[in-house]
């Protein structure tokens, strides 16, 4: 009898054994009404295009609302969830400039000042150090060293760079931004219609402002829910900030942003209150909306410099989720694939799931170095940046018409839940992605 009775119980117990396996894990949740209600808020044209001198303070105060709402903590040594640091305004009030006696039209002029008073002559003491970049200069190179000379420069350059003048000079023509405060030297970039010489006579006067604004990251913390593993951190990020106004196009100059990078910046909420609710985590997750990363990265650069990056396990930084990417539905493409395990973990962890994470399919756009990932990968983080946008031929990136509607929101809460389900085994202390150790440099 006790034979016939522990068959049975065996018989029993394999039986639910064998239903449990087949049963399929109950479907991920992600609050689609959440979602929309975020991207639309930061979208919205109250936010005039949230750059720093326009609506990004207003968002940093939505965000930590949210961030309040869910239940996260402030980082530890802050006060709010809000972590501010200091930069610096540049704008320029009045400039003129004239080379071999013809006045330079003012877009040909790109000015990156460290003065508020500049009066520059040819044959004058004190005049700048001159640098012709003739037709076969390699002006790509040569422009980063002198932007960061501690001299004052003038730059002649010749009208064969004419396409990378035009970008240097659409980020500093009117207003640009310093991490720290500016050395009293200055460069002068100017396209010329001819090839100069540095014996060709020049004038250049200019006055200027340098104001110190706060600006200020949103971060808030989910503290690790085992101790063994608590002191891990798990990073999920995206930028909040955008490029504010434009110049008017039918009537719209406001440069909403609404999947650059607004559509990031809603996962990480929806992630945040997604695993504030599942109460999973082994180890302490932060999710941070960087300010400033439309300028130089200045956001994420502060907050990697609070951290202890040998803590850091990974990040996971999205960046425009709002389109459907170059490899369908259901897709998504992780940059710097290549350089951890990143990549085939969040893979593994979808077994079942028709949803892929691609390698980045635009290495030579350089992604893996234009994000808020860069920084902390630089230090061996496994900090990866997850995308859907297809960059090349995305004619609405930085325009009056990245708008809400033009986004595809069921596709972008498929990619949020994806990412939910594709981290449990990091957020639970079971994958550890391997760590970056040659992130490289931008080329």
């Amino acid at each position: 009898m006790k034979r016939l009775l522990l068959g049975l119980l065996l018989a029993s117990a394999a039986h639910a054994a064998i239903g449990q396996k087949a049963a399929k894990p109950a479907k991920t949740k992600i609050d689609a009404k959440l979602i929309e209600r975020v991207e639309k808020t930061l979208a919205d044209d109250k936010l005039r295009g949230r750059a720093l001198n326009t609506g990004a303070p207003e968002a940093a105060q939505f965000l930590a609302g949210e961030f309040k709402r869910i239940g996260l903590q402030p980082l530890p040594g802050l006060t709010s969830f809000e972590q501010s640091f200091p930069a610096y305004e540049i704008s320029t009030r009045s400039l003129q400039v004239s080379v071999g006696g013809v006045a330079v039209p003012r877009e040909n002029v790109a000015l990156l000042a460290g003065q508020e008073q500049l009066s520059w002559a040819s044959g004058q003491a004190g005049a700048p150090r001159v640098v012709v970049v003739g037709p076969q200069a390699d002006f790509r190179k040569e422009a980063g060293p002198l932007m960061r000379a501690k001299e004052n420069v003038l730059v002649l350059i010749d009208p064969a760079h004419a396409n990378i003048f035009k970008r240097l000079a659409a980020q500093v023509q009117h207003s640009n931004f310093r991490a720290e405060k500016p050395e009293p030297t200055s460069a002068a970039f100017v396209l010329l219609t001819a090839t100069p010489t540095e014996t060709t006579p020049y004038q250049l006067t200019a006055s200027t402002s340098i104001k110190q604004l706060e600006i200020r990251n949103v971060v808030g913390v989910l503290p690790g829910r085992d101790k063994a593993k608590a002191a891990e951190q798990v990073v999920f990020s995206a930028h909040y900030d955008h490029i504010g106004i434009l110049p008017a196009v039918a009537g719209d100059s406001i440069a909403n942003g609404a999947d650059d990078d607004a559509s990031g910046t809603t996962a990480v909420v929806a992630l945040a209150e997604h695993f504030k609710k599942t109460k999973q985590n082994a180890r302490t997750l932060i999710f941070v909306a960087f300010t400033a990363e439309e300028i130089g990265g200045f956001g994420s650069q502060y907050f990697s410099k609070q951290l202890d990056p040998a803590k850091v396990v990974a990040m996971f930084n999205i960046e425009m989720i709002g389109k459907v990417s170059k490899f369908g539905p259901g897709a998504a493409f992780i940059t710097g694939f290549d350089k951890s395990d990143f990549g085939p973990i969040l893979q593994r962890n979808l077994q079942g799931s028709t949803f892929k994470f691609e390698p980045d399919p635009y290495p030579e756009q350089q992604l893996f170095y234009r994000s808020d990932n860069a920084t902390l990968a630089r230090l061996g983080v496994p900090a990866h940046s997850i995308s859907t946008d297809q960059i090349p031929t995305d004619k609405l990136y930085h325009s009056v018409d990245d708008e809400v509607a033009t986004l595809d929101l069921k596709n972008m809460t498929e990619v949020i839940r994806a990412i939910a389900v594709s981290s449990r085994g990091i957020v639970a202390g079971t994958d550890t992605p391997t760590r970056i150790t040659d992130a490289g440099q931008r080329k």
